[in-house]
């Protein structure tokens, strides 16, 4: 049963309800009490009858005096008169029952009318339908780009709002534009210098900017950011990365061990930045021949992107993954990224050093499948209402590899 179908008949019930709580008094036909009361009152009046006679034979009989025989008929009438005016009462509600039938037949059309075009005038028909609420409540990417412009707009004249140019930097993140971003954020020094979160992001944004490097400026805002938070959790990851970027493979480790502390025991993404740990050691601790061989190791590399027809569904803090699996339908991954919706479009890199502890690598397949997962329950599993894309049969050493997130898991 539908919610429109559902309140057309609870709004029916109410009418009837009190339409019939109305007519019941104007209905109620007389009672029993009344045709008795009707019957005494006839024999009131005969018993009157034959006092009056009885009064008329006494004086003419001369037994009683003219003065006395005034007073007692002159009491008589006022009787009689009050049964005779109680009688035209009764008479009168006899008349009064057919037009309180009227005005009942009049109720039952009314009422029901009434109510009716009331909720015409005054209601919200599409209220009650799901879908009409569900299109109000659904925000359009030509909506997220219109209010995003006019924010703009206003700081051109308040360019000194710091937190209006954050709000300003974190959309056009959103809406994958990391050039605009990255202007918007250069805007809010004020803010940034005491915020290590907000520097960490800057630092991704700019990255972005330049196809993943985060040397320069984005490594010099990471440092920015450590100083003021030592366990900022994007802030090691990305140094770690630029670390490993620059093949400083001990700081790599450093940053990263920082990471794994603050994450769930067990969990895919503490079994990842523990793998990459102890490939960053391992290398690091090696000779020339063992660095080689480890630089040789075969990587995915490429980029993801969200489809615009999916850009207003996701939040900034929904978890993004990218896994490498096996093509032979393998569920365990061969190697995992964990970063944020807001990374989007993200640049990534899946090697054998992201393999989970005692599981299989990506170089020992001819080829691997790709996939990249919104999870809107914040987990690696597959649930309804998750955003991915995927890619079959990547050979190891594909390097730009274009992913785009374009599904919806039903």
């Amino acid at each position: 049963m539908t919610a429109l179908s559902v309140f057309t008949a609870v709004a029916a019930l109410l009418v009837i309800v009190v339409t019939a709580r109305l007519l019941l008094p104007l209905l109620r036909v007389p009672k029993a009490s009344h045709i008795a009361a009707n019957g005494r009152r006839e024999a009131n009046l005969a018993i009157f009858r034959d006092q009056l006679a009885e009064l008329d034979r006494e004086h003419a009989e001369a037994s009683l005096s003219a003065a006395d025989f005034e007073q007692a008929r002159r009491e008589l009438q006022r009787r009689l008169l009050e049964e005779v005016q109680g009688k035209s009462d009764d008479e009168a509600e006899k008349l009064a029952a057919p037009a309180s039938r009227k005005t009942a037949m009049a109720l039952i059309i009314a009422l029901p009318l009434a109510a009716a075009v009331g909720y015409a005038l005054l209601g919200n028909p599409k209220g009650l339908d799901p879908m009409q609420t569900q299109a109000q409540s659904r925000i359009s990417p030509g909506q997220i780009e219109e209010m995003v412009g006019k924010l703009a707009e206003k700081l051109k004249n308040n360019p000194d709002d710091a937190n209006g140019w954050i709000m300003l930097a974190r959309s056009y993140k959103t809406l994958q534009r990391f050039a605009e971003a990255a202007e918007a954020y250069s805007h809010a020094s004020s803010v940034l210098d005491k915020d290590a979160t907000l520097l960490a992001d800057y630092a991704e944004v700019l990255a972005q900017t330049r196809k993943g490097d985060l040397q320069g400026k984005p490594s010099e805002l990471l440092a920015r950011a450590l100083k003021l938070d030592p366990n900022e959790p994007q802030a090691l990851l990305l140094a770690g990365a630029a670390a490993s970027d620059r093949r400083d493979f001990a700081a790599a480790a450093d940053y990263w061990s920082r990471l794994l502390l603050q994450l769930e025991p067990g969990s895919e993404e503490a079994a990842s930045v523990e793998a990459a740990v102890a490939k960053a050691k391992e290398i690091a601790a090696g000779t020339g021949p063992q660095n080689k061989k480890a630089a040789a190791t075969p990587n995915i590399s490429g980029e993801v992107t969200l489809s615009p027809k999916l850009a207003g569904q996701i939040k900034p803090d929904d978890v993004l993954f990218v896994f490498a699996r096996a093509t032979d339908g393998q569920r365990m991954p061969l190697a995992v990224m964990r970063n944020s919706a807001s990374d989007l479009p993200l640049r990534f890199r899946l090697d054998d050093s992201m393999a989970l502890p005692g599981g299989r690598k990506i170089s020992e397949f001819k080829s691997v499948d790709i996939e990249a997962r919104i999870a809107k329950a914040g987990k690696a599993q597959t649930s309804s209402g998750d955003l991915f894309g995927k890619i079959h049969d990547v050979r190891p050493g594909k390097q730009g590899v274009r992913l785009i997130i374009d599904q919806v898991q039903p």
